[in-house]
């Protein structure tokens, strides 16, 4: 597949996934059938488009963790992009609309966090061995803005 058939294709899947969790109230079969997913509303860095991406998330008190995998890629992300450049978000889980703001955690904390998650979900961890990029976490704050 050519370069815009890929990106069509994963727009494509994004949006059956999008589809399927709202007519479903957050809930979702296929790939994250039984994982808590949510859906992160955010604007392009460098287009100013709105986008809406569906994402693995760790509920750690009242903060929404996600993390940049990429499937391992050697390159984070765009919804990683657009966040630095626009933390103050939205997301989705279940039928609630929640106003977030993004901050990227770092240090011991990440490591913590991120070795936590990969027990949970060891395809995480696989997606760390097959990069050499640090895996970003990104830690969503319902309310707070800067």
């Amino acid at each position: 597949m050519q370069g815009s058939q890929v990106g069509q294709t994963a727009m494509s899947w994004n949006e059956g996934v999008i589809k399927e969790f709202r007519q479903n109230h957050g809930k979702v079969g296929g790939n994250f059938e039984g994982s808590p997913l949510l859906l992160i509303h955010h604007t392009g860095a460098r287009t100013g488009k709105q986008r809406v991406n569906p994402l693995m998330y760790f509920k750690a008190g009242f903060r929404y963790l996600v993390f940049a995998s990429k499937g391992g890629a050697d390159r984070n992300p765009d919804w990683y992009y657009n966040l630095r450049a626009h933390p103050d978000v939205q997301i989705e889980v279940g039928d609630n609309l929640i106003d977030v703001h993004a901050e990227e955690v770092k240090g011991h904390e990440r490591d913590r966090i991120y070795s936590q998650w990969a027990t949970m979900y060891p395809q995480f961890g696989e997606y760390q061995r097959k990069t050499r990029r640090v895996i970003p976490v990104i830690a969503l704050y319902p309310g707070k803005t800067d």
